[in-house]
């Protein structure tokens, strides 16, 4: 065999290589922990409120039954904090309203993301948790390309609307049943975690 057809054998089987791997990884897309503990629609087009939220699940209202702890911001601006809930794989969900009871939009938002840089524009993703007890503060969650794991697309919340918002942390040790949330621009809120 000459050494030019050696050169065109070896370079046909490279792109042949090349193109199985292709497929395989194309199948595999999503395997990664982090992204596919996001929940689903949180990079959905933000509703009328303002903000991009998962939907319900079935056989869930999308009205909260309870509320852990309510908040005051800067300009009539409320949170509702409707549940701290483990799930699965060692995360923590906080889960609750933000609430306009002016009549004018407010377009402060931009503390709520925090001083960390990430990718996804406006969110909750400046929000924390802490652990009194075991003396620990936890982030909210970033998936490999550093978009939170948390409401996004909240430019504004308009006079008079409500929106929903969750944020997932790692969750802190199960000996541990109550933390306090902060984001930006509101008061602090002690919480008890459930499950």
């Amino acid at each position: 065999m000459s050494m030019q057809h050696m050169v065109k054998v070896r370079r046909g089987a490279a792109v042949a290589v090349a193109a199985v791997l292709a497929l395989v990884l194309t199948g595999c897309g999503g395997g990664d922990d982090k992204k596919s503990s996001e929940p689903r629609n949180s990079s959905a087009a933000p509703p009328k409120g303002g903000a991009s939220v998962p939907a319900p699940s079935a056989g869930q209202s999308s009205e909260p039954t309870q509320v852990l702890a309510t908040v005051n911001g800067e300009n009539g601006i409320t949170m509702a904090i409707n549940s701290a809930t483990r799930d699965a794989g060692g995360f923590l969900t906080v889960s609750g309203q933000i609430k306009n009871s002016g009549d004018k939009d407010f377009t402060g938002t931009s503390a709520w993301r925090g001083n960390e840089l990430t990718t996804g524009g406006e969110s909750v993703a400046g929000a924390t948790l802490v652990d009194k007890a075991g003396k620990k503060r936890y982030y909210v969650l970033r998936d490999t390309d550093g978009r939170c794991l948390c409401t996004t697309g909240v430019s504004l919340v308009k006079g008079g609307a409500t929106i929903p918002f969750f944020a997932q942390f790692p969750a802190p040790p199960t000996s541990t049943t109550e933390v306090d949330f902060s984001l930006p621009t509101f008061a602090t809120a002690s919480i008890k975690i459930s499950g």
